[in-house]
């Protein structure tokens, strides 16, 4: 039986055109020369005149006499940064003892505001650290009397009473008024004796019924107890000698070196980020720093040898052709536009130039500023090449630019190696203040986000300000009752806004009629009916406070341009490090960010409110 579709005569069938030409092969494969397949894995190239002629086309026949360099030798002259000057201090001597970040951004801790007690924590530890002291001064023989429980009776602390306005900022707070319930008339507060010791006249031994054979020595325990505390935390000797600047939210000090003639001086203007490095510093044209100059000695002139070798950076091209190239970046799926030249830039170093970029390596000392005079290379045909930098070439200035250098002068080409500490750890935020536009009431508010409670930590700004706002309506009590209303509608002067958002309003520079600056203002505490009992509501974080717990109390600006439209995030933190001596250093810093824009506190004046009535 014939196979359907099978064609007897296939010869006529194509050229009658009588089936349609369909081709099929079960299978197709060629005949190999050999059984071994050894030079057909080699991918050999049958055509090598076409390489070549590749090759040239793409120039690679051509010569351009660059030879590569093989050894190098760069000529410096470094000096040593031996002075210290906060932006409001007097000049200091600059060791290596701490941390630049510490010796700047150090703040002073907050004990007291209004005459609250803050950082329990801190109290309690100074308390059990003298207690500490006593005891084992006792028990050696060097104390006649055990004074323990006569410090805890003197330097007692208080129980809290809710129904006092004064304790309000402990009570209003369940779990902050249950830590200082649970240690008070129990444990010693140790800052209030170094307090006490403040004032001239003021002996460790007051009150204390002390035998007058121990008070020596009950002195130099207490030198001893302060210093512990330095040790504890850094903070500021001098108070004139802070680098922050609370009208501009940022640090600013300077640095000084000794040079050939006169000093070689730095400053930092805006520093806010919280790590210090070079680019964090600008060349000063300030001769010296004070009217001494520094003693130091003058910098010499140093030769090193060493081998460059190839910048290497993900994303870089294979400078061979014909190669895979296996990185993680890929520059060609790059689309800067037509006005984003530095991405432009960027882009052509990479992928033009990238081979063209050598490495030298240069160990410098910690502190220290080293000046390039040159480097001497040596390439793979012998030739010694001397290099100077772009800024001595005698070029316009605008023609000067360089990528890795100081602010300042043309000629400045220095390698800066600050006294900076290479990691930080910081803590969670005991404070933290967002500056944010609000254009709808054309003011600026500084939002506490977080405030410090008096155990040393720390609270949402929000939250702290319901729960005391609420405890203090307690205290007061309720208003009178009000008349009832007679219109749908009453007339409302003005509304409020919570607690936590400090305004502050626009006002002129002394000098100008067209500038202006933020001043802080205060914003009333709606309780009662009656405004001769309106409580002003006072900001809670230090960041905040400047100038309010000074004798007599000042006013607060702020610099209009440091709020831009973004707003910023000012936070304060604990920092830690470990210095080169194995010391570890822990300090309150501030630290300031880009914030997230504009925000409405929904402040309105001359307002028809609904009473509802029908």
């Amino acid at each position: 039986m014939p196979v359907y579709g099978t064609v007897k005569n296939i010869e006529a069938a194509l050229l009658g055109r009588a089936e349609p030409a369909i081709t099929h092969w079960n299978r197709l494969e060629g005949r190999p020369r050999t059984h071994h397949f050894d030079r057909a894995l080699r991918a050999e190239i049958r055509d090598p005149l076409w390489m070549l002629t590749k090759q040239w086309q793409l120039g690679e026949f051509r010569g351009d006499d660059a030879g590569s360099p093989v050894q190098a030798r760069i000529c410096t002259s470094a000096t040593h940064f031996d002075q210290y000057q906060a932006e409001k201090g007097a000049v200091e001597k600059l060791t290596l003892d701490m941390p630049l970040e510490t010796k700047v951004e150090r703040r002073p801790i907050t004990w007291t505001v209004k005459g609250q007690k803050l950082s329990l924590d801190l109290r309690l530890a100074l308390g059990k650290r003298w207690l500490k002291l006593l005891k084992q001064d006792f028990d050696a023989g060097d104390l006649a009397g055990d004074y323990g429980a006569a410090y805890r009776t003197q330097y007692r602390i208080a129980a809290p009473n809710p129904t006092l306005k004064a304790d309000a900022a402990i009570c209003a707070h369940a779990d902050i008024w249950q830590q200082v319930s649970a240690v008070a008339g129990r444990a010693m507060d140790g800052y209030a004796l170094l307090e006490y010791l403040e004032d001239a006249g003021h002996n460790a031994w007051d009150g204390i019924g002390a035998n007058p054979a121990d008070e020596a020595k009950l002195a130099t325990l207490a030198g001893g107890l302060k210093d512990w505390l330095g040790t504890l935390v850094a903070q500021p000797g001098d108070p004139n000698a802070d680098a922050w600047l609370p009208q501009r939210l940022e640090y600013q000090f300077n640095l000084s070196a000794p040079a050939a003639t006169g000093e070689y001086v730095t400053s930092a203007e805006e520093y806010y980020q919280g790590h210090l490095d070079w680019y964090s510093l600008e060349r000063s044209s300030v001769a010296a720093l004070g009217p001494a100059p520094s003693g130091g000695p003058p910098p010499e002139l140093k030769a090193s040898s060493f081998v460059p070798v190839s910048l290497v950076f993900s994303g870089m091209p294979n400078t061979r052709w014909w190669e895979f190239e296996e990185r993680r970046t890929n520059f060609g799926e790059v689309k800067p536009d037509k006005t984003d030249l530095g991405k432009l830039l960027l882009l052509e170093f990479g992928l033009v130039y990238a081979n063209d970029w050598f490495v030298f390596p240069y160990t410098l000392p910690i502190g220290s500023a080293a000046t390039v005079h040159g480097v001497a290379i040596t390439n793979v045909f012998g030739e010694r090449i001397w290099v100077e930098p772009v800024s001595s070439r005698g070029a316009p200035a605008w023609d000067r630019w360089s990528m890795y250098r100081l602010t300042g002068p043309d000629d400045e080409r220095a390698l800066i190696l600050p006294q900076a500490t290479d990691h930080v750890q910081e803590g969670a935020p005991l404070e933290e203040v967002a500056m944010v536009r609000d254009e709808m009431a054309n003011l600026v508010y500084g939002i506490e986000k977080r405030v410090p409670m008096a155990s040393g930590a720390s609270k949402p700004g929000g939250e702290a300000g319901r729960e005391l706002f609420n405890l203090l309506a307690k205290i007061i009590g309720p208003p009178p009752a009000q008349p009832a209303p007679v219109a749908p509608v009453r007339y409302q002067v003005m509304n409020t806004v919570p607690e936590h958002w400090i305004p502050f309003l626009p006002v002129h520079q002394p000098s100008s009629v067209l500038e202006t600056r933020l001043q802080r203002a205060a914003m009333p505490r709606l309780l009662g009916n009656d405004p001769a009992k309106f409580d002003i509501v006072e900001p809670r974080t230090s960041l905040l406070r400047e100038g309010l717990d000074a004798t007599p109390r000042q006013s607060y600006f702020v610099n209009e341009e440091e709020v831009p439209r973004a707003g910023a995030l000012v936070t304060l933190s604990y920092q830690r490090t470990r210095w080169l001596d194995g010391r570890v250093y822990v300090w309150l810093g501030v630290t300031k960010t880009t914030g997230k824009g504009e925000a409405s506190s929904g402040l309105a004046f001359d307002q028809l409110v609904p009473t509802g009535t029908a």
